[in-house]
């Protein structure tokens, strides 16, 4: 089992409020994470994918009230939206009799079904964390490779070939299209949704253009809009917002779309080897990916990230903006001797940020020029896991 980052979080937070909501995309560990953390504390455990443990909740009032003693653990709770209001009611009895915290540990594969049902009926009464596929710190750096290859779902980091996590990613995702999907959205065939993923794929990184998606797929705007907010609900798929700021110059007001997980990246254009990758033009978009994933991973929940591109060309791949309001602006760069381009310059003219800093696959950190450091991607990763007020 691989160390969670996110397990003394958890812990804390469920001293401390009535329900916490677990959310990641299928198979990113919520489930071994939540059980590790219930191992000190009495606790059921109940999916709601199975049938005998629904059949326990049929009358969910009565079940529920004689484990009010007890950390009761809700996998997949999305599927049973009719239990908020009955959690909402248990919370407050609990309250009552003094207990307030550490009753309900909530496991969702969607965001956005689960913050919006629970926001409404518990509000005040639950707290978020999110749990994504697995990162550089809980790998460990031997690992770099393996997991920007196959991606940081246990199953597939852990299967004993390239092929057979190939494998498991491409049922990973045959399982997605055809089973979890449509229990989230309207009804979409396998084929139609495997497709535009595959063209998000191929436009990793890139500027999200969802009229020239729609164009290609054949279906109108709206659809297409649709099937990019899907994606992004089940955590599949991130949208990096631009950074606005009145710097006197006319910004891209696009996001930047990418698949979040490399592995999903590489399954979805059949890449199995590293040797296959590096010789795939997807290289360099996969790899900015994996950074950015694993920067944001690593970062305080309190750090934004954003991308910032002018019309006149200054741009910064990634900029983490913190609560004191600096800036750290950040160039990603698949090379072992990084040289950095005159539109990062540009950029960090209009944004003054206190860093400047370039990513890099190296092992050691090194001055570029114009305040400007080099430095590997795992050492970024500590430094941002271990700074709150920078």
């Amino acid at each position: 089992m691989f160390l969670r980052r996110l397990l003394p979080q958890l812990t804390e937070e469920l001293q401390h409020s009535p329900a916490v909501a677990l959310l990641g995309p299928r198979q990113a560990g919520k489930t071994t994470l939540a059980l590790e953390a219930a191992k000190a504390i009495p606790s059921i455990y109940l999916d709601l994918e199975s049938e005998r443990d629904r059949a326990k909740l049929a009358q969910p009032e009565l079940y529920l009230a004689d484990h009010l003693d007890k950390l009761v653990i809700l996998d997949e709770v999305h599927r049973t939206p009719h239990l908020f209001p009955v959690l909402r009611g248990l919370i407050d009895q609990a309250r009552r009799s003094g207990r307030r915290a550490g009753q309900y540990l909530l496991l969702g594969s969607a965001a956005l079904d689960l913050l919006q049902q629970s926001g409404e009926t518990l509000a005040g009464r639950i707290a978020y964390l999110e749990l994504g596929p697995l990162n550089l710190l809980e790998t460990g750096t031997e690992l770099t490779d393996a997991l920007w290859l196959r991606g940081g779902f246990p199953e597939s980091m852990t299967a004993p070939s390239d092929s057979r996590s190939l494998r498991w990613r491409q049922n990973f995702i045959r399982t997605y299209l055809e089973r979890d999907v449509p229990q989230f959205g309207p009804r979409i065939a396998a084929d139609t949704l495997r497709r535009f993923w595959i063209m998000l794929a191929h436009n990793q990184s890139g500027l999200l253009n969802v009229a020239q998606l729609a164009r290609n797929m054949g279906v109108d705007v709206k659809t297409a809009q649709s099937y990019i907010d899907l994606l992004c609900a089940l955590l599949l798929v991130r949208r990096l917002p631009p950074w606005h700021a009145n710097v006197g110059k006319r910004l891209v007001k696009s996001p930047k779309v990418y698949v979040r997980d490399s592995g999903l990246v590489h399954a979805l254009l059949d890449i199995e080897t590293k040797e296959s990758l590096l010789s795939h033009m997807v290289l360099g978009a996969s790899w900015e990916g994996f950074v950015i994933e694993n920067l944001l991973s690593c970062a305080p929940a309190s750090v934004q990230g954003y991308f910032y591109r002018t019309s006149g060309g200054a741009e910064v791949d990634l900029l983490l903006t913190w609560p004191s309001g600096k800036m750290w602006a950040i160039e990603i760069k698949r090379s072992l001797s990084p040289k950095i381009e005159r539109g990062f310059h540009a950029a960090c003219a209009d944004l003054s940020p206190a860093r400047k800093l370039a990513v890099y696959p190296g092992d050691e950190s090194f001055p570029l020029g114009h305040d400007i450091q080099a430095i590997p991607l795992a050492t970024l990763c500590q430094e941002l896991a271990l700074t709150s007020h920078p």
